[in-house]
């Protein structure tokens, strides 16, 4: 008998767990799944209670066939695949594939949620068995995909356009990008303004002015100001008003530090702060928590598992974190009673932890020659964000002045308020701060107010009225749309990132300046899916579908039986539909004519997204790109024009349409103004800024544009 086989996804996890372990363990790795569905058949006997036909996939068979080799001079095989649905069900499908139930060797399931020596070591001191709820679970959701997948894509392909697929998850995700597009198209901008006054204290010796802001009538009625008209009249109201102080109240507002991150989280701040997508996000995490070579240190896992909606924190990790804020910020920084987080949602696993740093006297400036750029950037932020939720609240001592401005004829009584936070003691904002969306307001004003009493009488110095207009929903952005599926319950901590990339892969949405639209062929299928199925983008039924498949995990609920309450309506929708639904004809005409037979050409929309094609076909089938100028002159040929293009990854470039005798490209949006510098190419960069190629000065687009209109 050989040494005891150890089972792991990736060669970087096997490096790392073989060094804990040391000899008389071998650690190989499965290289992810090994089993799945057939690719080219539905794989789902429907008729036989769902039971699915799994194949080795074909590029896992050389690995199936050594780890079934290895099992069978082992003594025991222990299976330690990642502590979540899909590593329990990677670990089902290994026994499944290399029939490790029916060799000699005993085999047992790891579970460890950090790749550290002490869980490693816990978890072999404490091995179980497969948890076969968990892989119905799986299981569940794959089947279920499998079929709206395979039953629904033929239907938009005979009756949309070839190529086409729809998802039960990424249907919801696309209706949410589509529906917050339709409400700004709709969105009816109202004018209004509002109205600030300045004052100052009567009595008081130096003129100590401040703001008041119009807030409505002391008998809380509400002020509605509509135009410029309204805005002067009450302007003259106000200024034959009489002004005092009706009310101060001041007091220490504390400001709570944020929990550590969970799946979502992390990807939303990383999103926000690191401009890194949610895919790049967890790749990067995955390598954390596999391990990196730190030194003579050998490979080591960096942070706790990063697929979790759960922030408990284990007791121990805590209290280090709070021996190291106590010895690096002093007591001050240091609550009273360590802090705890409650779980995150109503099925969040309790025995699954918050992503935090396996150790946390390892610190990032430590550790930073080890690690790549994008790997210390995420560290940095999980380390920060850990440390952080342990650290006392940064307190504000805040003003709130009511202001009360008396009409002498009418005895009107408006309201004014005023407010002000100043920080008396940072906490754990020294180390770090939420990243906050455009639509959040999550900072304190900090206008200075001076000493003021109930009853001083105030001197109005000037009013300031200002112009504003509503605004529609903001686009959604990576954070904000992650956010909004996991408030609606749609997806799970390991789906969010593959939802956000495999709608933008498909062409039914597309980032521009960082936020997503739909295509139009994102709105087509959408519109025709909300029609005909209702219940594959509602998002109701979708974040419910998750919660059974939550209660099949929790051995609530049987799994076949929840397949069979989904499929019996969908088919007989399906049947239906297919015969309802007339063909769509996405075909345009374009103004270009043929070069072969000049008869018009047509725009169609193919894989790679629109082109060119003779509206002569079959007899002429001449087809050629459809090409969107911008305006802008190629900086590197100087003869061609930029055009943009899109790749096989559906992802927008911006390239010479001179190609290939010129081959510049780059992946942010030119714009036609020059660089105010040097005159070379500037590029969009984050919102509203513009970059330039060469000098790399940063400059906002709108004063770019201001100067290139007065010139």
């Amino acid at each position: 008998m050989t040494r005891e086989l150890v089972i792991v996804e990736s060669p970087a996890k096997a490096r790392t767990i073989s060094r804990i372990l040391g000899a008389g363990y071998s650690v190989k790795a499965s290289l992810g799944h090994v089993r799945d569905l057939p690719q080219k058949s539905l794989g789902i006997s429907i008729e036989n209670n769902f039971t699915p036909t799994y194949v080795v996939i074909p590029g896992r068979r050389k690995t199936v066939s050594e780890l079934k080799k290895l099992a069978s001079n082992a003594k025991a095989v222990y299976l330690a695949t990642d502590p979540d649905r899909e590593g329990e069900a990677i670990a089902w499908h290994l026994i499944e594939a290399t029939r490790l139930d029916k060799g000699k060797a005993t085999v047992h399931r790891l579970a460890f949620h950090e790749i550290t020596k002490e869980a490693v070591t816990e978890a072999f001191h404490n091995p179980r068995t497969i948890d076969i709820r968990l892989v119905d679970a799986q299981q569940a959701r794959r089947l279920l995909d499998r079929l709206v997948g395979y039953k629904l894509s033929p239907l938009l392909w005979r009756k949309v356009q070839r190529g086409l697929s729809a998802g039960r998850v990424q249907s919801a995700a696309v209706r949410l990008v589509v529906d917050r597009e339709r409400e700004i198209s709709n969105f009816v901008v109202l004018e209004y303004w509002t109205i600030e006054a300045e004052l100052t204290k009567k009595s008081s010796a130096k003129q100590e002015k401040f703001r008041a802001t119009l807030a409505g009538l002391a008998n809380g009625s509400k002020l509605q100001i509509a135009s410029e008209k309204e805005a002067r009249a009450l302007e003259d109201e106000l200024r034959r008003c009489i002004y005092s102080v009706n009310s101060v109240m001041r007091s220490d507002v504390p400001r709570q530090p944020s929990p550590p991150f969970i799946t979502s989280t992390l990807q939303q701040e990383a999103a926000r702060k690191l401009r890194f997508s949610p895919k790049r996000t967890m790749m990067i995490a995955q390598q954390l928590y596999e391990g990196i070579s730190i030194g003579a240190e050998g490979p080591v896992g960096l942070i706790t598992y990063m697929r979790t909606d759960s922030t408990h924190v284990a007791s121990s990790a805590i209290a280090e974190t709070r021996q190291f804020i106590s010895s690096k910020y002093g007591k001050e920084y240091l609550p009273p009673h360590a802090r705890v987080f409650r779980k995150k949602g109503r099925f969040a696993q309790e025995a699954h932890e918050a992503i935090r740093p396996t150790n946390i006297h390892r610190e990032p400036d430590q550790i930073k020659s080890y690690l790549t750029p994008e790997q210390l950037k995420l560290y940095e932020l999980i380390w920060k964000r850990m440390v952080a939720s342990q650290m006392a609240p940064a307190v504000f001592d805040t003003i709130n002045v009511d202001v009360h401005a008396t009409q002498p004829q009418s005895q009107t009584i408006y309201l004014f308020k005023a407010t002000s936070a100043i920080c008396k003691f940072p906490g754990f904002m020294v180390l770090y701060i939420e990243g906050k969306d455009e639509n959040e307001d999550g900072q304190f004003p900090v206008t200075p107010i001076p000493m003021l009493a109930p009853g001083d009488d105030l001197e109005l110095l000037n009013l300031f009225s200002e112009q504003h207009f509503t605004q529609p929903p903001p686009r959604y952005t990576e954070a904000t749309l992650i956010k909004a599926l996991e408030q609606k319950g749609i997806g799970r901590p390991s789906t969010y990132a593959t939802i956000i990339s495999t709608i933008q892969e498909r062409g039914y949405v597309h980032k521009e300046k960082g936020r997503f639209i739909p295509e139009e062929i994102g709105m087509i299928v959408n519109d025709l899916l909300t029609e005909h199925f209702p219940q594959i983008v509602d998002l109701h039924f979708t974040a419910e579908m998750e919660k059974e498949l939550d209660e099949i995990a929790q051995g609530d609920k049987n799994w076949i039986t929840v397949l069979r309450d989904f499929y019996t309506p969908f088919d007989a929708t399906l049947q239906s539909a297919s015969q309802s639904i007339a063909k769509r004809d996405l075909t345009k005409l374009s103004d270009k004519f043929c070069p072969l037979c000049n008869r018009p050409m047509v725009i169609k929309v193919g894989r790679f997204g629109k082109f060119l094609a003779c509206s002569g076909y079959p007899d002429c089938k001449k087809t050629m790109p459809l090409i969107a100028r911008i305006g802008v002159r190629c900086p590197q040929c100087y003869e061609g024009e930029l055009v943009e293009r899109i790749d096989k990854k559906k992802r927008r470039f911006y390239g010479c349409d001179r190609y290939p005798n010129c081959d510049f490209t780059s992946s942010r949006k030119p714009i036609p103004q020059p660089c105010p510098q040097c005159g070379k190419l500037l590029v969009e960069s984050r919102e509203g800024w513009a970059v330039c190629m060469a000098c790399k000065h940063k400059v906002k687009i709108d004063e770019v544009e201001k100067v290139e209109a007065v010139a």
